[in-house]
């Protein structure tokens, strides 16, 4: 008997993780259909890439006729994401921060949930980042945007998953990619690494991992000390 090929959406697909994302996926025999704001090649035949903004005002109609000719989808990984430092006379760039990393991620999968509703299974893969446990001046779009996605997204979880959904919440640490703008970018990981991390999620189906654990615990601890430092003033 022929294996069906397993049918993936990846969101923020033209670079960075997104990219080599779905040359793995491809290379085990998905059919992957790509979207991202930039224009990126065909990679086989198995292969579609759209250009689509999250933040365009036609967003949700135009994944929803592409959901009606590509879908339905087994599972959908958002790995679209911004975030600035803080420049004072340039606010509008921490605003964007949330309409790409939290409101796109919810038009998704707000289009995506009907029809996986409907089917009973779905599996909705969403990056965040271990950045969700930190306050301080350098970031707070960012920051911000990464803790409303891990609060909202793990909450939703808990609700869908009687509908057969899964969603998965993956809190990287600094990854190799031209989102790391910090001087100081300690447990890096490779794109390759956090590429092996998703796949793992597409099987186990976990709501929430956190990689690499060495960041994970060093956000925690800086997180516990930016907080006595708010409530001492």
């Amino acid at each position: 008997m022929t294996e069906v090929r397993r049918n993936g959406l990846v969101i923020g697909s033209s670079d960075g993780i997104g990219r080599q994302l779905v040359e793995r996926l491809l290379a085990a025999d998905w059919t992957i259909t790509g979207v991202s704001r930039s224009a990126s090649e065909r990679i086989s035949e198995a292969h579609e890439h759209h250009v689509l903004d999250v933040r365009s005002p036609g967003y949700r109609e135009a994944l929803g006729a592409l959901c009606e000719r590509r879908g339905p989808f087994d599972a959908a990984v958002y790995c679209a994401g911004v975030g600035e430092l803080l420049v004072l006379d340039a606010l509008g760039e921490q605003r964007a921060a949330f309409e790409v990393n939290l409101l796109g991620a919810i038009d998704t999968f707000e289009v995506l949930a009907p029809a996986w509703r409907a089917a009973r299974r779905g599996h909705f893969v969403v990056l965040s980042s271990l950045a969700d446990k930190l306050i301080g001046p350098h970031s707070p779009g960012y920051n911000a945007s990464k803790a409303a996605v891990t609060s909202y997204f793990e909450s939703l979880a808990l609700a869908v998953r009687k509908h057969g959904i899964a969603i998965s919440n993956l809190r990287f640490g600094f990854v190799d990619t031209k989102m790391a703008k910090s001087r100081v970018r300690p447990f890096m990981m490779s794109r390759a690494r956090a590429v092996r991390e998703i796949e793992r999620a597409l099987v186990t189906r976990p709501i929430r991992c956190s990689a690499p654990w060495s960041m994970a615990m060093l956000c925690a601890v800086l997180g516990s000390i930016m907080q006595w430092r708010i409530l001492l003033g």
